[in-house]
């Protein structure tokens, strides 16, 4: 029955989203923006800025530079299309932030780059196990805290975030995200003897890094050795609860959104710690529904000496922890969507007695096509699928800062009053999306 409820809920809030997008559409092509130093709190002039698309893999589809204001603008017919990113170029450093659909002004922060480690903090360290046959897959996710007086961004070129696998992992991937909680994935930097590094512009404030990878799994049990590479991260452990983990100092810290929850203190530098995990995955039925993988996008224009750089969707494995968090503010805006649901909405067929039928395997190109078609002089209503893609994007990133704030609030490292103002911003984020 909560299944089924939540089931409705999100289809209620896509409703929502389909009638949002349809009103942005109407405004698509152009993007007004600006750029600001935060390092200065001046504008940031002469700034190259690169609109980047998306869909079908990141693509650069137009360049300018701010003028004296920082200010800049594009007009392109993608823009309203599908979520968009924005690059600003600053001292050979990228600075990201995405374009929601339907958004039409963008601010940008960047900042003076420096060099000192000591900028940065890392005050949580989270492990969850999900088993997959005869392997087992770990996610490690640490937060960076970026509090540099005055405001400075950390960075590196040869790697300013590194970690460490256990032997025998086999890497898969590494992602970083900023203040705007975008997942964008990193090229590694092998640093030898299972060590590796990325280059990322951790920004002032919270930011974050996620890798995974595989270990065998024989007879479905397997003892886990994470080497500490940053001494003063609380330990987070997740598993389903039909793991059994267990290692030295890891007390049961409750259950949150079926997983359950095992903490223990910072570990030393330098040290080994044991984590013992068996037991299967849960059934398919027991997990929900989750999202299908996103899959990374490539983008051709990385950071500097960092390699790739692609934005990616939270992993299908992981999206079950989130989902259900997510359903709590969508709640939000039923009775929204029904009312919006009882008006009628006119289709405009671009050829009489034509249909355009839009399937799985080309939904992931629906909002080109779409875009192409109206070029064309075609009106198109967008379809579910592709109120899907097009607002895909900026669910799993507010999924991803939800999933955060409630595990910072588990770790506490996080105020009560900090968490509800969080709270509050990640509901206004939620409300801009839906109004488009």
């Amino acid at each position: 029955m909560r299944a089924w409820r939540a089931g409705i809920v999100v289809r209620v809030a896509i409703l929502v989203l389909v009638c949002a997008v349809t009103a942005g559409v109407a405004s698509a092509g152009t993007l007004h923006g600006t750029v600001k130093n935060g390092t200065t709190s001046k504008p940031g002039a002469g700034i190259e800025v690169i609109l980047i698309q998306l869909q079908g893999g990141m693509q650069p589809v137009a360049n300018t530079k701010t003028d004296e204001q920082g200010q800049f603008t594009f007009d392109n017919p993608t823009l309203g299309t599908g979520p968009m990113l924005v690059r600003a170029v600053f001292h050979g450093v990228n600075f990201h932030q995405p374009v929601p659909p339907g958004r039409s002004d963008v601010e940008i922060e960047v900042f003076d780059p420096t060099q000192d480690a000591k900028t940065v903090s890392v005050p949580t360290h989270i492990v969850i196990f999900q088993p997959n046959g005869s392997r087992l897959v770990v996610g490690e996710e640490y937060s960076v805290l970026n509090n540099a007086d005055p405001k400075q961004a950390y960075f590196r070129a040869d790697g300013n975030f590194e970690f460490a696998l256990p032997d025998g992992a086999q890497i898969q991937q590494a992602a970083a995200w900023g203040p705007s909680g975008m997942p964008v994935v990193q090229s590694t930097i092998d640093k030898t003897k299972n060590r590796y590094a990325i280059a990322f512009a951790f920004r002032p404030g919270e930011s974050g890094v996620r890798y995974s990878y595989e270990i065998p799994y024989t007879g479905n049990a397997a003892s886990i050795k994470i080497p500490t590479v940053y001494p003063d991260a609380k330990l987070l452990v997740l598993g389903a609860p039909t793991l059994q983990i267990s290692g030295d100092g890891l007390e049961p810290n409750g259950q949150e959104q079926g997983m359950n929850i095992y903490g223990r203190g910072p570990l030393e530098k330098g040290s080994v710690y044991s984590v013992s995990v068996s037991g299967t995955a849960p059934a398919p039925n027991a997990r929900g529904g989750g999202d299908s993988d996103g899959g990374a996008q490539q983008d051709p224009n990385g950071g500097a000496a960092a390699g790739q750089v692609t934005v990616t969707q939270i992993p299908g494995r992981l999206d079950v922890l989130k989902w259900p968090l997510v359903v709590g503010f969508l709640g939000l805006f039923a009775l929204g969507a029904i009312f919006l649901a009882r008006k009628p909405v006119a289709v405009v067929a671009g050829v009489a007695g034509a249909e355009i039928p839009i399937t799985m395997s080309t939904a992931t190109n629906a909002p080109k096509k779409v875009a192409n078609m109206r070029a064309g002089g075609i009106a198109v209503a967008p379809t579910i699928d592709d109120v899907d893609v097009a607002v895909g994007t900026s669910l799993d990133s507010l999924k991803d800062q939800i999933f955060r704030l409630e595990l910072r609030r588990q770790a506490g490292t996080i105020s009560e009053e900090e968490y509800a103002q969080e709270r509050a911003r990640a509901e206004k984020v939620l409300r801009d999306l839906v109004r488009g």
